[in-house]
This record gives structure tokens, sequence and C-alpha cells, in this order.
């Protein structure tokens, strides 16, 4: 399945299963950004991205991390 920037859940548990022990909240945006489109499956423009779909990745990330840790 292409990943799009769109996809908040399914790249939150990507992020999780690429890195597991990151705790989503100390992970920059610039950083959080490479790391989503270098996903294999990441197939949307980069360009395309901004703060807000990127906060919500974030917290979307924070809650699957949350729950891989319970």
């Amino acid at each position: 399945m292409d990943l799009k920037w769109q996809d908040t859940e399914d790249i939150a548990i990507r992020l999780v299963e690429e890195h597991p022990e990151t705790d989503p909240l100390t992970v920059r945006f610039t950083d959080m950004h490479t790391w989503i489109t270098a996903l294999p499956d990441f197939k949307d423009d980069p360009k395309q991205s901004n703060e807000k779909i990127l906060e919500a990745i974030q917290m979307a990330w924070h809650e699957e991390y949350q729950d891989s840790k319970s």
C-alpha cells in the first residue's frame, strides 16, 4: 500500500515499527519529515506536508507509541 500524507494512522504505525524506542514528542518536525519520506512505501510529494499534517502524524504516532509501551 502506498502511503500519502493523509494516511496519518498508517504512517504512525510505520514510525513505531521503524523507531520503536523513540518518543515522538522528542522528534523535531524536520527529522520526522525526513523519516516519513524515507519510508519505502511513502509515495507522496514531500513538499505537500505542512505543520498541521506533521502535528497530526506526531499525535497519532504518540498514541501508537503509548500503546506499544503498555
